[in-house]
């Protein structure tokens, strides 16, 4: 098992109201699993990734990633695994603009100390993967969004994530482009990789081997919360 929540619950402060956000929410993903969640805007999805990317703290329930208990992990430690950890792709690639391709793809290495060729091997092999080769050297701006958001994917694999989290990763790009990043979506899966996808498009979700619906903070597989 790579993922598995427990009871969660967000709840925000809105003055003096609680606001709930997720409730309840029981997840569990295992090795090489590709899944979707989908839901309208506002139903609590964005928050949902925000705690499986421990990019938030829940207000209650347990996240155990890996086999680790993420309650109480300190604020160094939580970094170190959301970059070793987790692979993030989000709707807009992200990339830094003054940055070759094989320099976006290989900044989650410098930060864990790796050296320099070491790492833009890596990264290179990587940009090879997603169909980039021959274009290492271009910036953000000399690429098309789909070789963008292709750049982005190659960034968040090349560390060998235990899970790759994508929020709506083709809701910027065109019908084209959108089916290649799907289409290299289920290669990674099909060479092992684990995938969370966040997405209101049931054109997006049906690629997935399980598709969960969340609305108003719960989450429901086949019309049932789980």
């Amino acid at each position: 098992m790579v993922l598995e929540l427990r009871d969660i619950c967000k709840d925000y402060m809105r003055g003096k109201m609680v606001v709930p956000v997720l409730k309840n929410i029981n997840l569990t993903v295992d090795e090489g699993e590709y899944i979707a969640i989908m839901g309208p805007s506002g139903s609590g999805k964005t928050t949902l990734m925000n705690l499986i990317g421990c990019l938030d703290q829940p207000t209650s329930g347990k996240r155990i990633l890996q086999g680790v208990d993420l309650d109480g992990v300190n604020d160094n430690r939580m970094a170190d695994i959301r970059n070793r950890q987790i692979g993030f792709v989000f709707q807009n690639a992200d990339l830094l603009p003054g940055l070759s391709a094989l320099d976006n793809v290989a900044l989650p290495l410098v930060y864990r100390g790796m050296r320099k060729k070491a790492r833009r091997a890596k990264a290179a092999d990587m940009l090879a993967r997603v169909g980039l080769a021959d274009r290492m050297d271009f910036k953000p701006n000399q690429l098309s969004g789909g070789q963008c958001q292709r750049v982005a994917i190659a960034r968040a694999m090349v560390g060998d994530p235990s899970l790759l989290l994508a929020d709506e990763p083709t809701g910027a790009l065109d019908t084209q482009s959108g089916q290649q990043v799907m289409e290299l979506f289920h290669h990674l899966n099909a060479d092992g990789a684990t995938i969370i996808m966040i997405t209101h498009a049931p054109e997006v979700a049906c690629c997935a081997q399980k598709t969960y619906l969340i609305r108003d903070g719960k989450i429901q597989k086949g019309g049932v919360t789980v």
